[in-house]
């Protein structure tokens, strides 16, 4: 069990959030000029890293608020918290993971 910390609530049990996806990813401002192939890339294709991995969370039975999770995808480790908007955290992890 994750115990993950809500910027707005503080820590609460993962039962309370739902996953919203990669974060960091911004809709095209120029759609109706994008081809099917681009709009494939931007809807479907994701990252899926070994490690760190930058994500969008909303606390479901919260606040109802989004924001974002920097988290490894081995571990479960989550190395920072921040709220919509804020650029993503540079995270240096020790032996090179």
């Amino acid at each position: 069990m994750l115990l993950i910390p809500c910027p707005y609530c503080g820590k609460r049990d993962e039962h309370e959030f739902t996953y919203a996806r990669e974060g960091h990813i911004a809709r095209p401002t120029n759609g109706e000029q994008l081809t099917d192939a681009e709009w494939a890339q931007y809807l479907f294709m994701r990252k899926n890293p070994k490690g760190v991995h930058y994500e969008r969370w909303m606390h479901a039975k919260g606040c109802r608020r989004y924001f974002n999770v920097a988290r490894d995808t081995v571990t479960h480790e989550i190395y920072a918290v921040y709220e919509m908007g804020q650029p993503a955290p540079v995270i240096e992890r020790e032996n090179g993971r």
